[in-house]
């Protein structure tokens, strides 16, 4: 099938699913309805089996609330990898509201966007974290990279990220964070290679357009999501240490995954996580 072809049939195929979906996610929202967190797995999904992402899960997401997610960051598709696998919530840097397209589909997943230059909103952005988190029940996702990596290697988390969060689990009655891996390291089922996993990263200053040209007509990708222990934190917690700890599991499941192979040269020494 010609790649223009290919790639007009899933534009279409992904309007027509939000199409039909729109009405209900809004409806559920309007309504506060469960339908507003199931609308958006299913939109997930539907979004993934046309990019020919096959999802695999390990681990299981903890059951205990309020609950926050911690996951390394490789592309924008991390995001409906993750939120094909169960409702949940995303806390984003302020500029991805004003993305075309992506500023839209976050704002209808209820994302919470935090501008980390503006210390004058920090008091409010965390109040809005902990009110989803410990009072309507939301599971959020913190990428706690800041950016996305090339998805050979971790970029250091940042603590001030997972403090932003702070406020909801470790309330008075405490929280619990979890770290979540994600990994694209097969291709049709078939182990990828160095270039083939850094091609399914979204990099820095990498322009949209021609990287989502590349990924719909590119072979199909597996993509391997690890819940992690969970961490149970109470008030007071040491947030750099904390953060540390969810850094190192996320670097040690990633580096058994590919069996004991290293992200690269330059990245973290996965083997010294454990």
């Amino acid at each position: 099938m010609p790649a223009a072809f290919r790639i007009a049939i899933i534009v279409l195929a992904a309007f027509a699913v939000t199409l039909a979906l729109l009405p209900l996610h809004v409806g559920g929202l309007a309504l506060r309805h469960r339908l507003r967190g199931l609308i958006p797995v299913w939109w997930h999904r539907s979004i993934c089996r046309l990019m020919r992402l096959r999802v695999t899960v390990s681990g299981e997401m903890a059951a205990g609330r309020p609950l926050l997610l911690v996951a390394n960051h490789v592309s924008w598709k991390d995001i409906t990898v993750l939120g094909s696998v169960a409702p949940l919530a995303f806390i984003a840097k302020g500029e991805v509201r004003d993305w075309p397209l992506f500023g839209w589909l976050a704002r209808l997943q209820r994302t919470v966007f935090i501008d980390r230059n503006d210390r004058r909103k920090a008091g409010a952005q965390a109040h809005e974290i902990a009110t989803r988190l410990a009072h309507e029940g939301d599971v959020m996702v913190l990428f706690a990279e800041g950016t996305t990596g090339d998805g050979t290697r971790l970029l250091p988390f940042k603590s001030s990220l997972v403090g932003a969060a702070e406020k909801a689990v470790a309330g008075e009655g405490g929280g619990v964070i979890q770290p979540v891996a994600i990994l694209y390291a097969r291709s049709g089922g078939m182990p990828a290679g160095y270039a083939r996993r850094l091609a399914a990263a979204w990099i820095g200053d990498t322009e949209l357009i021609p990287h989502l040209r590349q990924m719909l007509t590119a072979p199909p990708m597996d993509a391997e999501v690890m819940f992690g222990p969970p961490v149970t934190v109470g008030p007071g917690f040491d947030r750099k240490a904390v953060t540390r700890q969810l850094e190192a599991t996320i670097a040690r499941m990633l580096f058994n995954r590919l069996g004991g192979r290293a992200f690269d040269a330059e990245g973290p020494n996965p083997a010294a996580a454990g």
